[in-house]
Order: C-alpha cells, then structure tokens, then sequence
C-alpha cells in the first residue's frame, strides 16, 4: 500500500519541489519588459519606473524594450511566442489588451489563452486637452460650441482608446466631435498644438509636463474622481454626464504556461514595491495610482474589460485588418 501511495505522490512532490526551486531562484538572468508602444507614453514611463525597482530588488538587470506596431500587435505577438519562464515580460494596458480582439479581425495569439496576468501596477485616467488659447475653456462650453460648428479631435488610430473615448463623449453629450485618425498619438498631438485639430483625448501621463508647463490646457479627466496629481483638473462626471467613468488599467503579462510558481513570486515583489514611497511619489507625478491584485484577480478583470470594451468597438463601427 505504502509503495503504491509513494508511487503516485513522489512525483507530484517532486514536481511542486522543482516549482517551488524554480520561483526562489528567479531570475536567474537579466528580465525585459516589452513596451509595445513607443517611447515617452504611460504604457513606457510605468514599465521604467518599475524595470528600476525590480533591478534593484532582484540583483538582476530588468530593462525595457519598446517594440511597436500594428496598435501594440507586434510587441504582443513577440512575448506571446518567448520562453515561458518568467525572463520576458509584457508591459501591457486595456487599449492593448482589451480591446485589439475586438478591433482586429485575425489576431496571430488570444489575448487570454497565450498570455498570463502577472500584476497590475496602475490605473490612471485620460485627459481632453486642448490649446491654450482655445475659444472653449471647459466642457459645458466645448458642449455648446459643438452644437453649432464643426469640431475634430484627434486620436492614435481607429480603435484606439483615444478614439472610443471621442465617441463614448459624443455619445454622451450628443454632439458629433469628428474624429481625425493619425499613426501614433504623437502627429495627433502635434496636429493640436499646430492648430489642425481642436482636442485631444490622450494618457495623463504622455502631457503631465505640458500641462504643468501650460503649453496644453486641460479639460477635463476621463475618470470619476479627480486625479490626486492634478486636483484642479475637473472630471467629465461632475461637468454634466455622472455616468461617466473611464480610468484604464495597466499590467504585466507574462507568456501563457508561465510556471504558477514564478507568477506568484513576481505578483508578490511588484505588489510590495507599489506600497513604497518612492512608487507612489514617481507614479503620482504621473497622474497614475499604484493598483494591485493578484494574478487571478487580473485576469477576471480582463475578462470583464474584453467584453465591455467589445461593445464599445461594436457600436462605434470601427475595426482593421
């Protein structure tokens, strides 16, 4: 009976051993994060300041890799097909995430299936900025000037989240902004300032110094509280349309079949570094607040945000190849 119990338990112990060896000794080499995006937006400022801590924290090199294209499909499909043990990482955001299985018709991975939620790090809100010197100062006057002319705000592309946060606004406010698509958030922010287009929905982080600068003028905040960062900035919600409450999350991710083990180990560091001070003070600085949950916690709220933001694509028509 005894060697029949040992038959059967010694290789699953031995196995939950070689897990538990695994995860004590990750890292074992330098971990890259990969940014599907370009240099200088939210998605590259939160995975730096973590990559940091992390280096610091593991005695490893952790170093970003910005790889973009495709709305953050290229970089995606690079984790998605690397080594599954821990060593590779995506630094991804519900623009990303979220939203491309809807936006695109063949995806070359499942956003769920080939990925494993490792860790959120941060929600923060987008901003509807404008110039300076633009003849409506806030969103009940922007409302009222949208009724009798023609307004454009830009976007990153069809489907990007600037884009559905242009028309979940339309929507609200029944107004029709039109919306101008360009390859990238920075022409659509060069366009605004140059004065080819009068609004722009972006990340708070991507226009923090621009605004704290004065050279782009805030309108409103896309969540339901004001950002601590930026107190004076008002929401959307209390400018008229209480339902209103946008406040995107990002996370790691790391390749499907990750080992369970490793997951939990990195969960576990990113979750303690996101209570220091110094997260905190650098993240704040970006207008973003430090979000923490577990890994299967991470992947309900994927879950949840595919479907919901599925709908929004839906209704605003659009989708690419």
């Amino acid at each position: 009976m005894f060697r029949s119990i040992l038959k059967f338990t010694l290789p699953l112990f031995l196995a939950c051993f070689g897990l538990i060896a695994v995860a004590q000794n990750y890292p074992t080499h330098p971990v890259k994060i990969l940014v599907p995006q370009t240099p200088g937006g939210a998605s590259d400022t939160l995975a730096r300041i973590i990559a940091q801590k992390l280096t610091e924290k593991w005695g490893q090199t952790v170093f970003v890799e910005n790889r973009s294209g495709a709305g953050g499909n290229v970089g995606m499909e690079v984790v998605a097909t690397s080594p599954a043990d821990g060593h590779t990482l995506l630094m991804s955001y519900v623009g990303s995430h979220a939203i491309n299985g809807s936006l695109y018709k063949n995806l070359p991975f499942d956003p769920e299936k080939d990925f494993t939620p490792v860790a959120t790090l941060a929600t923060l809100p987008f901003v509807m900025v404008t110039k300076p010197d633009a003849a409506f100062k806030n969103v009940s006057e922007l409302v009222t000037a949208a009724k009798t002319q023609r307004l454009t705000f830009g976007s990153a592309g069809n489907g990007s989240v600037n884009h559905l946060l242009g028309e979940m606004f339309n929507d609200a406010a029944n107004v029709k902004l039109v919306h101008v698509p360009y390859r990238g958030a920075s022409p659509a922010m060069q366009d605004l300032m140059g004065g080819r287009i009068n609004l722009v929905f972006t990340s708070l982080p991507s226009v923090a110094g621009s605004i704290k600068q004065g050279t782009l003028m805030p309108l409103a905040v896309t969540s339901a509280k004001r950002s601590p960062s930026f107190p004076n900035i008002p929401t959307i919600a209390e400018s008229g349309f209480k339902d209103f409450d946008v406040n995107p999350w990002f996370g790691l991710f790391a390749p499907g079949k990750t080992p369970a083990a490793v997951v939990r180990k990195i969960n576990m560091d990113v979750n303690e570094l996101l209570k220091s001070k110094d997260v905190i003070d650098k993240f704040g600085a970006q207008g973003a607040e430090p979000f923490a949950t577990d890994p299967a916690q991470f992947a309900a709220l994927l879950h949840a945000d595919i479907k919901k933001w599925g709908e929004v694509v839906k209704a605003s028509g659009a989708k690419l190849d």
